[in-house]
């Protein structure tokens, strides 16, 4: 055998890559792993298609690509029976690293360390990342190729010369260097291994699996096979039942509860993707998670950030989407600025809408005992993305007091006749919380007014979405004003008042409410009839949706620090504001009790000021 050695340069036009390597690439160094095993995958893959094309006619046998360590050497060892190189295939694909320019390189590059791997091939040379020599033992599948070893110490110098193989395929060999020893850990490997390669499409080993025997872990002759090659994505939907989608569900999020709805996503023109994408339940706001979906591109891990590939409603969705138009090493500028990944986003977008159409269509009553969890999605799309809204306005569902569900037509028909003002403006009435605001509720029903219940985290946002949608119409919570108000059918009965005895009765109201920090009050005057309430206290619907976006949204301070403000409204019919109008003088604790009790239905009485209505209260109680 001819045993002559090959010395040279790796052809780089920069003076030393491998610092390069070493220190931007270092903050996502263990990614090395990913990038050797999907290369063996790969190898192997390229087998396959020499076979079934009968190219090469040996036999395949065990194509598994094995990962291996060596504690005492000190070695990573990934290994295949894949395709194997020749000489030359080595100095093109490992010699031959060709630079444009090292300046252009650093300045580009140097923030965006997946880029740098992916825009120049490194997949190899990453593994510099983790070492301080490594070495290619392969040989070729075609018969009359001697088996090559290939090493280097992280210079650009390297060696090259025949040895002995016995089989087809290729061994990288990582000499592990002292300050990457975790890559020296059997877990950290494993752990590595199943975040990037479990669900490659050739099967991975990482050592064999253990048993319990006599007390202690001993190993089997069995291989740990440590990913799935048929993952339930890449199979025919008509090949997978509602057991087999929850199942692989489970498996990609252990301890959830069960999905409500997926939809199983299958393209191929004008771009490739497959995936399924689930919509969780959602207990409550803190399990709105984003980042759940995992990104793959031919069954390689590439990242669970996916902004800018959905849209940003369906980040909240979970699952995974596959697809080999999206390079391994995903840099946001490439996201941003791609054809293909904006056609994905507005496919995926059409797709969700139609699958929860056709689920609504198709199973109303399922779709209705869902909503309260799938709302958040539905209304997040709605608000943020217009072609989404489009659909959605067919199927997103409100629910009034009753627990009754309606879409926004039937809802529609049901209140226009009853709830449209004297200005052709149709009113719908709302409720954030239907125990604190049940006063109110129960005036509206009394008038025949129907009551929406809008308590999600979304809701305000929601409203103001519908708001400029829908033709003529606002939305108004049930406790924004007294309800003659609300949905004016006619001129209000003129309140005549003199300068002079307005400003008395507002200095009288005034001084028997009690002070309420950052709280203010704005006393007004109107006929509601005899049978109304003395006293109604409500809140503007537009200085409160402005206060409440405020808050949510952190900004718009202006609103956010604004004192809270109520309109405390007299009714003027009432006997008991007559009374105590006309007899002012011994009438402050009658006028107290009735601003406490208006402010006790409110919510707003607390600390001193309640105790003092409690004792109050307990003095005018009449004793025998």
């Amino acid at each position: 055998m001819d045993t002559q050695t090959q010395t040279g340069h790796i052809g780089v036009t920069t003076e030393n890559i491998f610092p390069i390597i070493k220190k931007f690439l270092y903050s996502d160094h263990e990614i090395f792993v990913r990038e050797l095993v999907s290369n063996a995958v790969d190898a192997s893959q390229k087998l396959k298609t020499l076979a079934s094309v009968g190219e090469f006619k040996g036999d395949l046998g065990d194509l598994t690509v094995r990962v291996s360590v060596d504690d005492k050497k000190k070695t990573l060892t990934i290994s295949d029976r894949g395709v194997g190189m020749t000489s030359e295939e080595i100095e093109k694909y490992i010699n031959q690293i060709a630079f444009s320019s090292a300046n252009d390189f650093l300045d580009k590059y140097k923030k965006d360390a997946n880029a740098i791997i992916g825009h120049f091939g490194l997949g190899f040379y990453s593994a510099f990342m983790a070492s301080k020599k490594v070495e290619i033992i392969t040989k070729s599948w075609k018969d009359d190729a001697p088996a090559m070893k290939w090493e280097c110490d992280g210079s650009p110098e390297y060696t090259m010369f025949e040895v002995e193989k016995a089989d087809r395929g290729t061994d990288i060999i990582l000499h592990i260097d002292d300050e990457n020893k975790e890559f020296l850990e059997k877990y950290k490997i494993e752990s590595l291994l199943k975040k990037y390669c479990r669900f490659l499409p050739v099967s991975v080993a990482f050592g064999k699996k253990t048993e319990w025997k006599d007390g202690k872990s001993v190993e089997t002759d069995e291989d740990n096979i440590i990913n799935d090659t048929n993952p339930a994505w890449t199979r025919k939907p008509a090949d997978m039942t509602n057991d087999d989608y929850i199942k692989f569900y489970k498996d990609l999020y252990p301890f959830s509860d069960d999905p409500l709805f997926w939809i199983h996503l299958n393209v191929d023109y004008p771009f490739n993707l497959t995936g399924i994408l689930y919509f969780p339940k959602v207990r409550n706001g803190i399990d709105l998670q984003k980042n759940k979906i995992q990104l793959y591109s031919n069954q390689v891990y590439v990242t669970d950030s996916v902004e800018g590939i959905v849209p940003e409603f369906l980040t909240l969705l979970h699952g995974v989407m596959d697809s080999p138009d999206i390079p391994l090493n995903v840099s946001r500028s490439y996201l941003q600025s791609d054809g293909n990944v904006k056609k994905i986003s507005t496919y995926i977008t059409k797709k969700v809408a139609d699958r929860l159409e056709e689920i609504f269509k198709n199973d109303r009553p399922q779709f209705e005992e869902k909503w309260d969890s799938l709302k958040i999605f539905v209304e997040y799309g709605i608000i943020s993305d217009e072609k989404f809204y489009e659909k959605a306005s067919k199927f997103v569902l409100i629910k009034d007091v009753e627990n009754k569900f309606y879409t926004l037509d039937e809802y529609k028909t049901l209140i226009e006749a009853n709830q449209t003002d004297k200005d052709k403006n149709l009113i719908y009435l709302y409720t954030t919380n239907k125990d604190e605001q049940y006063a109110y509720i129960a005036e509206a029903k009394d008038k025949a007014y129907d009551v929406l219940v809008m308590d999600g985290q979304l809701d305000i946002h929601f409203v103001n979405k519908l708001e400029q949608q829908l033709k003529d119409s606002r939305f108004v919570r049930v406790d924004s004003d007294v309800i003659d108000n609300l949905i004016k059918k006619g001129d209000s009965k003129e309140v005549k008042l003199t300068d002079d005895e307005r400003n008395a009765l507002v200095e009288l109201f005034k001084s028997a409410t009690p002070p309420i920090e950052k709280t203010d009050f704005i006393v007004g005057f109107e006929h509601l009839g005899e049978k109304g309430n003395p006293i109604t206290i409500t809140q503007n619907e537009f200085m409160r949706r402005m206060k409440e976006m405020a808050e949510m949204q952190g900004g718009m301070n202006f609103y956010g620090d604004m004192p809270l403000s109520y309109n405390m409204t007299v009714n003027l019919d009432s006997p008991l504001v007559k009374r105590v109008v006309d007899d002012k003088e011994n009438s402050k604790d009658a006028i107290g009790q009735i601003v406490d009790l208006a402010l006790l239905a409110n919510g707003l009485l607390k600390g001193e000021a309640l105790s003092k209505f409690v004792k109050r209260s307990l003095e005018m109680m009449p004793v025998n």
